[in-house]
C-alpha cells in the first residue's frame, strides 16, 4: 500500500500561540493566508477550483472567529467559519490537492467543526471562551478547558482464504458505490476488536486475524480512520440492512470488470479506502498475520 502521510506539512505552533499577542501579530502579516469553511464543510478555493485559497487576512482579528491553525509552508495560516464566492465540498477538492493541502483543508475543517458544535461546556454548560488561538475552549465557569475531539473509526479490507475482497455498499449511498466496511470505535473497546464487531455486525462474518495497515484523518466531522487488513473465518454474507444494504465477495478480475462496467464505483483517491483497495488490487497489501 502506499505510504500514508507520516510527516506533518502543518507547524501547529503549540509554544507560540499562548501568547495572544503574538498571534494577533501572525495576522498581520503579508504573507498569512485565511481559509474559510461553510456551515455544510465547503472550502474557499481558487477561482478553478483545484487549490486552497491562498486569500490573505483581512480586517481586524477577532480572536472568536478567526484561529489558528498553525504555520504551512512558512506562513501562518488562519481559518474562519463563513462563506466566499469560490467554494468547494472536500470530496471534490481533495482529489485534487498535493499531499501538503490536504492536511491543512482537513484540519480546517475539523477545527471548524469543533467550534460550532462545542460553544457550551459540557459539564456545567456554561458558554466558553476561545484560547490559544482556538485549540481550546475555556469556562470561565467551572475552570475547565476543551480541546479539539477526534472520533477514532476503523476501516478494514476483509480478505477470505482465496483472497477475495469484501466491500459493501451503504443504503445512502448511490446506487453502484462499493467501498470497505467501517465504523466508530466504541467506549471501552480496542481497535482490533472494533474490527471484529463492525464486520460482524454489518456483514455477518467473523474475522480471525487482523493487521493494522495505516491512519488518516477525515473531516466527517472530525474523525481518526485507522486502516486494517483483516481474515475472515467464514464467507457466508448476511448484510445487517441499516447501514449496509447489501455485500458481496470479488476477485481481483471480478471488481475490475465491475469498475470497467460502470457497475461498481470505488471510493475517490485522496481516501484511506481508495489506497488499501488498490494495494490490494496490485498484491502489495500487508497479509494479515
Amino acid at each position: 500500500m502506499d505510504s500514508l502521510a507520516t510527516v506533518s506539512h502543518l507547524d501547529r505552533c503549540e509554544t507560540q500561540r499562548a501568547d495572544p499577542d503574538w498571534i494577533a501579530g501572525q495576522w498581520i502579516q503579508p504573507s498569512s493566508l485565511l481559509v474559510t469553511v461553510s456551515a455544510d464543510g465547503r472550502v474557499s478555493c481558487a477561482a478553478d477550483g483545484g487549490a486552497v485559497s491562498e486569500a490573505p487576512p483581512s480586517g481586524v482579528f477577532d480572536p472568536d472567529r478567526h484561529y489558528l491553525l498553525g504555520r504551512w509552508a512558512g506562513r501562518a495560516v488562519f481559518v474562519e467559519s463563513g462563506t466566499v464566492p469560490t467554494m468547494a465540498g472536500l470530496r471534490d477538492l481533495l482529489p485534487a490537492l498535493p499531499e501538503a493541502e490536504r492536511e491543512l483543508v482537513m484540519a480546517a475543517v475539523a477545527l471548524v467543526n469543533w467550534h460550532r458544535t462545542s460553544p457550551r461546556c459540557s459539564v456545567c454548560g456554561s458558554a466558553t471562551e476561545v484560547r490559544a488561538g482556538g485549540i481550546v475552549r475555556h469556562c470561565p465557569a467551572c475552570g475547565r478547558d476543551r480541546f479539539p475531539r477526534t472520533d477514532p473509526a476503523i476501516i478494514v479490507a476483509v480478505l477470505d482464504p482465496d483472497d477475495r475482497l469484501l466491500l459493501g455498499h451503504q443504503m445512502v449511498w448511490p446506487p453502484g458505490r462499493m467501498s470497505l466496511l467501517a465504523g466508530f470505535v466504541s467506549a471501552g473497546e480496542s481497535l482490533e476488536q472494533a474490527v471484529r464487531r463492525e464486520v460482524a455486525e454489518e456483514a455477518g462474518v467473523t474475522v480471525a486475524a487482523v493487521k493494522y495497515l495505516g491512519s488518516q484523518p477525515w473531516p466527517f466531522p472530525r474523525t481518526l480512520m485507522l486502516g486494517f487488513v483483516a481474515r475472515a473465518a467464514d464467507t457466508i454474507i448476511t448484510a445487517d440492512g441499516v447501514e449496509i444494504e447489501h455485500a458481496r465477495w470479488f476477485t481481483r478480475e471480478e471488481l475490475g470488470q465491475a469498475i470497467e462496467a460502470a457497475e461498481v464505483g470505488l471510493p475517490g483517491a485522496a481516501s484511506i479506502a481508495h489506497r488499501i483497495i488498490a494495494a490490494w488490487r496490485d498484491g502489495s497489501l500487508a497479509e494479515p498475520e
